[in-house]
């Protein structure tokens, strides 16, 4: 008999309880937050054909709960999910008059497929959209402006998302490929501090467990020569589930960009200027594949296995041109320097996970082994030309080869069975990371064109890592009222850094303490106040430790610090969560401290070459108030508005060693309205503006971008699509840094508007009928965008890490 998976879904002011046939059931016999429905016991439900019944579930069919969290689930979007064609499809179904969902106690929960612009998004665009998340022109992320982010893949860390490689990988992973995105800001202590300790942003791929089988495929055309297809699929029959899917794009954005500098003497107060300009060019081809296989050995044990392989190419074409100028100011140099770089940036991952059901309801033993890797190798030739030569200086050619090797392996035993009123959790963790990277670099003879290893910049660095770690938490409801979660993680790091080009090796090994705490107040019927603290833990990076010199280019080199500290982090939140206007709002005040904060700092080591390193500041706060706004304004049109109003603070080191402290305020927000033309047409348009951000030595200025989207369902089962990205040329990078010795401001423009065509067709399950304007069929499909995964709940994360 195959197991049996819940999930809850709000439509208008009913909760659907939806069981299907899953490789992952898991039940939980309490309820944590207050206003939850009954506690749950794993009743049987009809193996198929649809049944309605309304009113309160009988103590032994109550709702189920898998996480460590409420037992009801939110999920923030712009448009309420439509009902599920469940009884189309077979699926034994109970539907229960209830209370407004709320969000869990640890995350909040945001889906992907109800964007317009999903079928044509990568994941790098979807992580955009969500409130507090930013993710630069360079793939850099940050969330409620830090960027000490971990990013995960159904709650498990993997290699491609970590380090130089996740930038790339994430622009080439389609966004229709994932369910919903959770935002855990304070992560509990069933989640691990490897990959960076900071907050998490999960990514829940679509899983559909409908019997049958169902596929989609895309095709998007854009200006510029992008492109973009991709196809997916599932089948599932008796105890078996299939799945998979891939990809092509070829995408990417040109730029042009503009650094200006003075190098302030310490000693005289003598200026020496310097001017960069920067042009590269050239598109990316990436490509996708994943898939998945569930097996049902019996009604208690699941088996599943998985695997992924994702590539992108390196390949661009540059000139940059560099001006120096002494105090006089005289010209004293001045060159350029063209550069031709090839290169691949590919990752893998496979796994298998094994569910087991114990002998009482809500007993769960899960066991998961993933490994993944990512390898991200460039080849750079360059040739440098004079207009003004220093003396002695000559045209000069030069070859860079860089590659950067990852490997994580990462095993998890989770254990969960409710004692009384509660429900206990336990797990074990341990994961080995290996991080290599090796830099060379070849100066080349213009006349022989013979190379000659230049030893100043190449060099080798080796970094393993291996975290051991036991984790428990205590989740109960106290009273009709108050629900509360408790957690202590305790992990053993050992790390070992191999500097291969010189031959040094050094070893250190620590034991940490990692506690965590919610609790929820259930104020009304439609009102929560949720608390959580979180103490975490931020270890340095391989480039962070690497002490060997990376060659950026004639004006920037970068260096790592062999001596830096991990970072001890303790946050704390305060969220209201409630209606407004007919509309879910929710209000959070967030307050973040660091201590021994990884910092970066730059100085210059000669007349213009600046140095960029990182260290332990004396530490750096964060505190803000981030709130949304979702809902209907009217029946054909939608709003989700979200905001951040924030304050940093940070205290650096400067060049004398001198303590210095620096702050901003800063307002980002979005605005996205999708508005129901006509049945078959949705219109939407997003505002995306981030606010000032501290970064380094100086702040990031803010930007603004409009997109705007067109979805028209030419047929029940063909979409038609025109997307309309920077709409108005609005895509910088704007920095500007000033210290007592270093004034810069750089500023990066990129590819502004591009507007793509394209189409979705779906193949199997059942046809829903058209859509009536302003309102949701009763059994129809899922929103335009979603593929073959959609009409089911956001995945829950799978127990602890």
């Amino acid at each position: 008999m195959p197991s049996i998976n819940y999930s809850i879904r709000r439509a208008s002011n009913v909760v659907l309880l939806c069981a299907s046939a899953s490789a992952s059931a898991q039940v939980s016999p309490i309820a944590a937050g207050p206003g939850d429905l009954p506690a749950a016991a794993r009743g049987a439900l009809p193996a198929a054909g649809p049944t309605t019944v309304r009113g309160a579930l009988p103590a032994a069919a109550a709702v189920p709960n898998t996480a460590p969290a409420d037992k009801e689930e939110k999920t923030v979007k712009a448009d309420p999910p439509e009902p599920e064609a469940d009884a189309a499809a077979g699926i034994a179904s109970v539907t229960v008059s209830a209370e407004r969902p709320t969000n869990r106690i640890d995350r909040q929960v945001y889906d992907v497929k109800d964007d317009a612009a999903a079928s044509n998004a990568s994941v790098a665009d979807a992580l955009n959209k969500v409130p507090s998340v930013a993710v630069d022109p360079d793939g850099t992320v940050t969330l409620r402006g830090s960027t000490n982010v971990q990013i995960m893949v159904d709650g498990k860390p993997s290699a491609m998302l970590q380090g130089e490689s996740r930038g790339a990988n994430l622009a080439a992973m389609m966004a229709d490929s994932v369910e919903s995105i959770e935002v855990i800001n304070n992560p509990g202590a069933q989640f691990g501090t490897d990959g960076g300790g900071g907050p998490i942003l999960n990514l829940v791929t679509r899983r559909n467990r409908k019997p049958g089988g169902m596929a989609s495929v895309g095709a998007n055309g854009g200006t510029g020569g992008r492109y973009n297809s991709s196809a997916s699929g599932t089948y599932n029959e008796g105890p078996w589930g299939v799945q998979g899917s891939i990809n092509v794009r070829h995408d990417g954005r040109n730029s042009t960009g503009d650094i200006v500098r003075d190098r302030i003497s310490p000693f005289t107060g003598e200026r020496s200027h310097t001017v960069q300009r920067a042009r590269q060019e050239g598109l990316n081809d990436s490509a996708g594949i994943n898939g998945a296989v569930t097996y049902n050995l019996n009604a208690r044990d699941t088996l599943q296995a998985s695997a992924s392989y994702n590539a992108r190419s390196n390949d661009n074409r540059g000139i940059d041109s560099y001006v120096l100028t002494d105090s006089r100011p005289v010209v004293t140099s001045d060159y350029s320097r063209s550069s031709r770089r090839s290169g691949d940036n590919t990752g893998y991952s496979w796994g298998g996970r094994l569910d087991h059901k114990g002998d009482i309801d809500g007993e769960l033993l899960k066991l998961d082994l993933r490994v993944s890797g990512a390898d991200n190798s460039s080849n750079s030739a360059y040739a440098n030309t004079y207009s003004v030569r220093p003396p002695g200086r000559l045209d000069a050619q030069a070859r860079q080869a860089n590659l950067n090797d990852k490997r994580v392996a990462d095993f998890t035993a989770d254990y969960e069975r409710p004692v009384g009123q509660s429900m206990v959790k336990a797990g074990f963790k341990a994961v080995s990371t290996h991080n290599d990277i090796d830099a060379r670099y070849f100066d080349i003879n213009p006349q022989s064109q013979v190379e000659t290893v230049s030893s100043t910049r190449t060099n080798r660095f080796q970094l393993d890592e291996t975290i051991v770690a036991l984790y428990g938490t205590w989740q109960t409801r106290l009273n009709d009222r108050w629900g509360a979660m408790g957690g202590l993680r305790v992990e053993h790091t050992d790390l070992d850094i191999n500097q291969v080009t010189t031959g040094v090796r050094a070893n250190n090994s620590y034991v940490n303490y990692i506690p965590s705490l919610f609790a929820t107040y259930k104020v009304s019927s439609e009102s929560n106040l949720r608390f959580a603290y979180a103490n975490r833990l931020r270890r340095p990076g391989d480039y962070e430790l690497n002490p060997f010199v990376i060659y950026l280019d004639e004006f920037n080199v970068r260096s790592g610090n062999t001596k830096l500290k991990p970072t001890r982090t303790n946050s704390f939140e305060l969220g209201y969560e409630s209606r407004l206007f007919g509309m879910d709002a929710n209000v959070r005040g967030y307050y973040r401290k660091d201590s021994d904060a990884i910092l970066s700092r730059r100085y210059f080591i000669n007349q213009s070459v600046l140095l960029s390193t990182s260290d332990n500041g004396p530490g750096s706060a964060a505190s803000g108030l981030e709130f949304s706004l979702s809902g209907k304004l009217m029946p054909t049109l939608t709003l989700n508005a979200s905001g951040n109003l924030a304050r940093s603070e940070q205290r650096i080191l400067d060049e004398t060693g001198q303590s210095n402290r620096r702050a901003t305020n800063s307002l980002s927000g979005r605005v996205r309205l999708s508005y129901q033309f006509t049945p078959q047409t949705t219109v939407q348009s997003m505002l995306n503006a981030q606010g000032r951000t501290l970064v380094g030595q100086g702040y990031r200025e803010p930007t603004t971008t409009f997109n705007f989207t067109v979805r028209h369902a030419y047929t029940p089962r063909l979409d038609l699509l025109l997307d309309i990205q920077d709409a108005f040329n609005g895509n910088k990078m704007a920095f500007m840094s000033d210290t007592s010795t270093l004034k810069e401001n750089s500023l990066r423009r990129y590819d502004g508007r591009v507007m793509y065509l394209g189409m979705r067709y779906r193949f199997g399950g059942a046809t829903p009928p058209p859509r009536r304007a302003g309102g949701a069929n009763p059994g129809a499909r899922p929103a335009a965008g979603s593929n073959a995964g959609a009409g089911t709940a956001p995945a829950r994360m799978p127990g602890g890490r």
